[in-house]
Formats: structure tokens, sequence, C-alpha cells
């Protein structure tokens, strides 16, 4: 069997003739490790965000148009998976803010070496984890109250 770390093409050059070109490396040459993971969950945080984004448009027309308009969409965050879908785009909202940094922050030319980008991975994750907790916390926390206080009279 072929050692994968060989694996070449035939190609041509631009004048027409042929030569051997390396493929692209793939998961079978490197390592995973949580840089790749982040970079990846970047990218689909960010269409998660988007996605949300049109749910949340969504859930103001709601709002605007009414109260009959806005009970129904309550009900839909209401539900325990309205309110899973509510976290998740929390989650990706603040993750995508977070890389958003770290990449402002390589771009401006601070901690672009390769250990310092794998120590700060773990702290993004942290971090991330953290401030949705704390929103999480505070949004489902506020909203118990004011049930309560409806409640009461």
């Amino acid at each position: 069997m072929q050692d994968v770390r060989d694996a070449l093409y035939i190609g041509h050059r631009s004048d027409g003739t042929l030569t051997r070109r390396p493929m692209s490396p793939h998961l079978q040459v490197y390592r995973f490790r949580l840089s790749m993971f982040l970079s990846i969950a970047n990218r689909a945080a960010g269409v998660a965000a988007a996605a949300g984004s049109v749910l949340g448009v969504c859930w103001l027309n709601a709002a605007a148009k009414g109260p009959e308009s806005f009970k129904r969409v309550q009900k839909v965050t209401r539900n325990p998976m309205g309110k899973l879908a509510l976290v998740g785009w929390t989650l990706s909202l603040v993750y995508h803010f977070v890389a958003g940094l770290r990449h402002l922050s390589w771009d401006a030319g601070y901690r672009f070496e390769k250990k310092e980008i794998n120590e700060d991975g773990p702290i993004a994750v942290g971090v991330t984890v953290g401030t949705t907790l704390a929103l999480v916390a505070t949004i489902f926390g506020l909203a118990a109250c004011r049930s309560r206080k409806k409640k009461a009279s």
C-alpha cells in the first residue's frame, strides 16, 4: 500500500507539459487537533447564528403583528425544543463572536504562533461556555420571575 503522504497526481504545467503534483493533505496526514475543530466550529457557528437570526426576525415580526401572533410564537419558545433552539442560537452567537475576536487578534499580528494558538483554544471554549451559561441563566431567570409575578397578580 502506498504511503498517503506521497500521494501525487499528474498535472499540467502552464506550457502544457506533464508534471507530478502533490495532492491536498487529508485528515489521514494530520492529527486532529482542537484548533482544527474550532476552525470548523467557527464556520458552523456562523451558519447557525445566521439561521437563528432569521428566526429572531420572525419573532420580532410576530411581536409587531399583535398579541395573537405573538402568543403563537411564545408557544414555540416555551416548548423544551424551542428553549433548546434558543440555547443553541445563543451558543452559536457567543462562540462566533469569541472566535471573531481571536481572528481579529491574529490579523493584528498577535498570538499567531502555533503554541499560542493551541493555548488559546481551550480559553476560547471556556469563555464561550461561561458566557453562554451566564446569558441563558439570566434570560431564563428573568422569564421565570416575570411569569411568577404575572401569576401572583
